[in-house]
This record gives C-alpha cells, sequence and structure tokens, in this order.
C-alpha cells in the first residue's frame, strides 16, 4: 500500500485541480459525483447535514456552526475547502483532522473507479469526506461548496438545513457578471421543503431567494432580520459582541477567538442557522452555542482568517482574495494601525490569475512597503504581471519568487512595532504558515 505521501501525490498530478489549473479542473455538472457515490454505496445518504454556500464568509461559518454542534455534544463532521497546509485540514470530525491512514485506505480503494469515472481533485475530496463521515458515524456534518451551489459536487446532499453566506462578483467568469446570476446559482443548494438561511439582505438578489425557496416551499429565513450585533471590544486574541434577538429582545455576552470585523455577519449568519435547527429538534440554545464560540480556533482548527500569529514585529494572516473581503480586511487594519501608533505597515500579497486582481489593488493603501510574489502552483499570477497591474495602481514594491522570500525580505526590515499583513489567497498564507512554522501541524 502508498504511503500517504505517495497518495497526496497521485490526487494532485493524476487528477484535475481547480487550485493548480482553475476553471480547466470544472467537471461541469453531478454525474461524476453521483456515480462515486454509487461505486462506494451512497455515503451521504447516511448521515444528518448542513449545507452551506456563498461568496465569501462561507468557510468561518461553517467553522462556527461546527463548533456550536461540537459544543452541545454533537458527534460533528465538518468540510471545508481549500486546505492551506495539509489536505486532512478539509475533513474533521469534532474537530479532528481525519488521519494519514484513511487517506491511503480510501484513495488505495478508490484507484479502480478514478480511471473508470475520471473525476477531478475535488469531486474526489469531496466524496472521500462523505465516506469519513459514514464510516464515523458522526451525527451531523457541515459542509461548505467549493465554488457556486447548483453544480457543486457537494449539492448531491438533501440537508436539514441549507445556508447561504452572501453573494458577491467573484468567480464571475464561471457563475455569472451580475449579482442576480451569481445568486441564483447560489440558491441551487435550495431543497424542496429544507429550509434556508440567507446571511445578508441585499436589493439585487432578494427576489432570487425568495423565489427560488417559493418554488422549492422552503421556509426562507433573513439572519440579519433576526439578530443584531454591536462589538464591544477587541484585543488580539479575542474580540466581544453584544448580540441581540430582535424578535424577543433578548441580549447575550458573545466573546470569541474569531478576530475580524467581517466576522460579525458570519456570527449573525451561524446565529439563525442554529435557531433555524433548533426549531428542528437539535439542541442549541442561544447561550450555549456563544459560549462554544470562545474558542473557535481550538475547537476546529480554523486558521488565516485575521489571523494574528506572532508580536514584534506583528504578523496577520489572512485569506481575502476579491474585493469585499479585501475591503473588511482594510478596516481591521486601519483599527490595529490606530492603536499602535507609529507603526510601519508592510505587505505580503500575491494572487491567483482568475480573480479581479486591479480592483483588489486599487483597495490597497499606498503607504505601504510591499512585497508581491506568486505563490507555487500553476494557477498562480506570476509575480511580473502583479508588479505591473500594482504599478498601475500607484503601489510601490519589490517582487519576489517564493513567498519565503518575500515573507523573509518584510522581517528583515520591519521593525518591532511594524505589522506585516500577508493575503491575497489561500495559496500564500498556506506557503506563508509553512515558511513561519517549519513544524508545522495541523490545529487539533
Amino acid at each position: 500500500m502508498a504511503t500517504y505521501a505517495q497518495s497526496i501525490d497521485l490526487l494532485m498530478n493524476r487528477l484535475p485541480m481547480f487550485a493548480r489549473v482553475g476553471s480547466e479542473a470544472i467537471k461541469k455538472g453531478l454525474h461524476n459525483i453521483i456515480a462515486l457515490s454509487e461505486a462506494l454505496g451512497q455515503p451521504h445518504q447516511k448521515f444528518k447535514s448542513v449545507h452551506i454556500a456563498g461568496t465569501n464568509g462561507k468557510g468561518s461559518t461553517s467553522h462556527l456552526l461546527a463548533a456550536a454542534l461540537q459544543g452541545a455534544g454533537y458527534k460533528t463532521g465538518l468540510y471545508t475547502s481549500p486546505h492551506l497546509v495539509d489536505l486532512r485540514e478539509r475533513i474533521r470530525i469534532n474537530g479532528e483532522p481525519v488521519s494519514e491512514d484513511f487517506v491511503v485506505r480510501f484513495v488505495d480503494s478508490a484507484l479502480p473507479f478514478i480511471d473508470r469515472i475520471k473525476p477531478s481533485y475535488f469531486e474526489l475530496n469531496v466524496v472521500m469526506a462523505f465516506q469519513a463521515f459514514a464510516e464515523e458515524g458522526v451525527d451531523i456534518a457541515v459542509v461548505e461548496t467549493g465554488l457556486g451551489g447548483r453544480l457543486d459536487s457537494t449539492n448531491i446532499l438533501l440537508p436539514e438545513l441549507s445556508v447561504i453566506t452572501n453573494i458577491g462578483l467573484d468567480h464571475t467568469q464561471i457563475l455569472g457578471d451580475t449579482l442576480a446570476e451569481i445568486a441564483l446559482e447560489k440558491a441551487g443548494i435550495i431543497k424542496a421543503g429544507v429550509p434556508v438561511v440567507i446571511g445578508e439582505t441585499h436589493h439585487e438578489t432578494e427576489q432570487v431567494f425568495f423565489l427560488e425557496a417559493h418554488k422549492k416551499k422552503s421556509t426562507i429565513l433573513f439572519a440579519d432580520t433576526i439578530w443584531e450585533l454591536v462589538r464591544t471590544g477587541q484585543d488580539k486574541s479575542q474580540q466581544h459582541f453584544k448580540a441581540i434577538n430582535k424578535a424577543t429582545q433578548q441580549m447575550y455576552n458573545l466573546d470569541t477567538d474569531l478576530l475580524g470585523n467581517y466576522q460579525a455577519h458570519n456570527f449573525i449568519t451561524a446565529l439563525a442557522a442554529c435557531d433555524a435547527l433548533g426549531r428542528q429538534g437539535w439542541r442549541l440554545e442561544p447561550g450555549q452555542v456563544m459560549r462554544s464560540w470562545t474558542q473557535v480556533k481550538k475547537a476546529t482548527g480554523l486558521r488565516g482568517r485575521w489571523d494574528w500569529v506572532q508580536d514584534k514585529p506583528s504578523i496577520i494572516l489572512d485569506v481575502a482574495h476579491n474585493p469585499p473581503g479585501m475591503s473588511y480586511l482594510l478596516d481591521n487594519l486601519q483599527q490595529v494601525e490606530a492603536l499602535q501608533e507609529g507603526a510601519q505597515l508592510h505587505i505580503i500579497c500575491g494572487f491567483v490569475k482568475d480573480k479581479d486582481v486591479d480592483k483588489v489593488l486599487q483597495l490597497l493603501p499606498e503607504n505601504a512597503h510591499y512585497y508581491f510574489t506568486q505563490a507555487a502552483v500553476p494557477r498562480a499570477l506570476p509575480v511580473e504581471d502583479l508588479l505591473r497591474s500594482a504599478g498601475i495602481a500607484g503601489l510601490a514594491g519589490a517582487g519576489f519568487v517564493t513567498v519565503a522570500e518575500a515573507l523573509q525580505a518584510a522581517q528583515n526590515k520591519a521593525g518591532e512595532k511594524d505589522i506585516l499583513l500577508v493575503t491575497g489567497s489561500f495559496f500564500i498564507v498556506g506557503e506563508a504558515i509553512t515558511v513561519l512554522d517549519r513544524k508545522i501541524s495541523i490545529p487539533m
């Protein structure tokens, strides 16, 4: 039998992988995932689930729901993508990544139908997760879509609840050029008779969701009409909110290790999702749910979302990669700069080719020191192209062919009071994590 490294090498080099080659890796339609599931005995039918889609925030929302369900005593599966360092980050049970032995065993058993079905890397990851959840007998699994919703491989699930966090202009070459078109793709996860929670109300997408829910006879809930959050404080390890249920006017204290202004939207979405699950008999009382969110990172292994990993100088990692996500990130950054008077800002960034890089660059501050780089994946935007685009946007900096070199240059130049931000893509942040801790282990 192969080693774990050999199994991973087979998956990455034998199967089309979106992270490496972009849209060429997408297998349109659900026929492959249906065939894979049939070959394995329909594992997706052997556990209950929550299905989550959205442009931004679906990863954090998935981790929040998993932490809440774990905190209530349920054996909880969690599937998210992409990973930062190790594929096993994608498939967790009660916060623990699946074992290397499970991955090796699964890949070995899948070889006969890999050649027959010819799945993508993502499709095989999804069915691997479903097999793990079925084998482990989870009470419920929280499953994040990869891209879109309607044709996403995860969309063979019949969940307890569907959740759509928000809609923004991302992957427009695949999902559509308008918010309404993208919303329709995301609304494809709404199932007949299954309640759906929408994280944010928006005039361009509200009707799309209402019509789709009406067609499916699904109860639709808009989270921001149910809950309101007021932030009362934040430091380097925790932020604090008052959470108010608009219907009952009951107020709760919410203290959490998930930092960043944008997390307020995700908490509201997750609270509404817990309410909806509670009405179906799941034990998710709001006070207990919020207590479970004091240590989300420890419970579920979430990383890379306003992840403050070092002081003197401050090093912050964030996977923001599109204009809405970068806008939230820069709001957080302004607050940190205000707290650390006199700090110089150093930004290490790189992107992938299929993002709206020009719009993101226009949002970035001109007064920072920039270290432009590229991740070690074919889909990465070459640093030479990034330097040209950055120059047009009025951003000055040097180019580095690896993340390691960019990070080292920034650390050499930064003083103890300074701030180093690493951002632009999951791949940039993942490589930075590996550099910052050569003995990296997946959070348990």
